[in-house]
């Protein structure tokens, strides 16, 4: 029987790896994600429990008496949930603020939509000769039918889909509740977890995989934060250099929608620039173009420059990778789809080395 070459075999462990890959981000990831997040928000909090932990140390009766880090971590989840509460408050505020000042100018747009629609449709009129007031009673027309449809579709998409919306409000509930106290108790055992994770025959397993894990998704919160915040401070200052009086409000919501990949900052900046340009007016219309180009090229460098240098691969596999990631695991996948490509190298590296040096046979590289 002949014997495989290397090249045959290198190609089978490739796709082994990425099927068994695929399959556990697939299948096993879903079921215990909640758990792994609760493992990072505890390695978080650990150092400043066991700071406090020390501190609060007294001795009775030669005994060592402290507070469990149990409690000190749920103390101090309590303490981020209240600082976090507060800042929504105070950026809420703002937002309230500029939304209700929208509102009250709510009338005034419309009125000048109105008079824009209006002025167009007698252009069209002069333009196709037709007669006066045509094109306004088809636009109207169109306009009180898709008032009608949305009436007529709306209230039994809501009747169809609310047991739908309180089970999923009810499923994220549990699952935070969980999250807060899978924390706390990892928190609590943590040493006994590192223990069990050194003492196990996976051990290498674990770490390499913890390795990885901690390596990218490090990187893609560190990537995508400082995307959104810059494309926050881009848009915002943008907009107050237009004269925009909600600088503030359309910065942050374009900003949390380019965090969506469907989205980005294109889905509202075009069609308004687009829109200010057939109102002739040329420079607000251009000043969003510009907006819009710099945070184009602001993501796409340091989505794929930034994390590419924090995780190891080039900025061409960075953004595959991530694009692999979004078509087999939607927008999970922009973290999962290097960190499969990353974990399927090590492996592969690892099994070559191995057969390298510890196995019973050494391969020529180039057979």
């Amino acid at each position: 029987m002949v014997k495989p070459s290397r090249k045959l075999k290198k190609t089978l462990l490739i796709l082994g790896v990425t099927g068994a890959v695929y399959l556990c981000f697939r299948y096993l990831l879903p079921l215990v994600i909640p758990f792994l997040i609760a493992y990072v928000f505890a390695l978080s909090l650990r150092p400043s429990a066991l700071w406090v932990e020390k501190k609060t140390r007294f001795i009775v009766k030669g005994k060592v008496i402290s507070i469990p880090l149990a409690v000190i971590g749920g103390v101090e989840i309590i303490l981020l949930m209240i600082a976090f509460g507060i800042l929504l408050y105070v950026g809420g505020r703002k937002l309230l603020l500029e939304a209700k000042l929208l509102l009250q100018s709510l009338p005034a747009i419309l009125e000048g939509v109105d008079h824009w629609l209006m002025d167009n449709c007698s252009f069209a009129e002069r333009f196709l000769k037709l007669p006066d007031g045509y094109a306004v009673e088809i636009v109207r027309d169109i306009i009180t039918g898709g008032q009608t449809a949305i009436k007529s579709r709306i209230m039994p998409f809501l009747m169809v889909n609310s047991m739908t919306i309180m089970k999923w409000i009810v499923q994220a509930t549990v699952i935070i509740i969980i999250l807060l106290i899978a924390t706390v108790l990892s928190l609590q055992e943590m040493d006994e977890i590192r223990e069990r994770r050194d003492n196990s025959i996976f051990r290498f397993e674990y770490a390499m995989l913890g390795r990885r894990l901690t390596t990218v998704g490090s990187a893609w919160l560190k990537t995508q934060g400082a995307i959104m915040l810059f494309t926050m401070v881009v848009c915002s200052s943008g907009l107050f250099l237009l004269g925009n009086p909600y600088f503030i409000l359309f910065g942050i919501g374009i900003g949390l929608l380019d965090a969506l990949p469907i989205f980005g900052t294109g889905t509202v900046l075009i069609p308004w620039a687009l829109f200010s340009m057939i109102n002739k007016n040329w420079k607000y219309g251009i000043g969003l173009i510009i907006i819009y180009v710099i945070c184009y090229f602001l993501r796409e460098i340091m989505e794929a420059k930034i994390m590419g240098g924090q995780v190891g691969l080039t900025p061409l596999e960075t953004l595959a990778s991530m694009y692999v990631g979004l078509q087999l695991f939607g927008l999970l996948g922009f973290i999962l789809g290097p960190i499969g490509l990353l974990i399927v190298e090590d492996i592969v590296e690892v099994y070559e080395c191995w057969c390298c040096h510890d196995g019973k046979e050494r391969l020529d590289p180039e057979e």
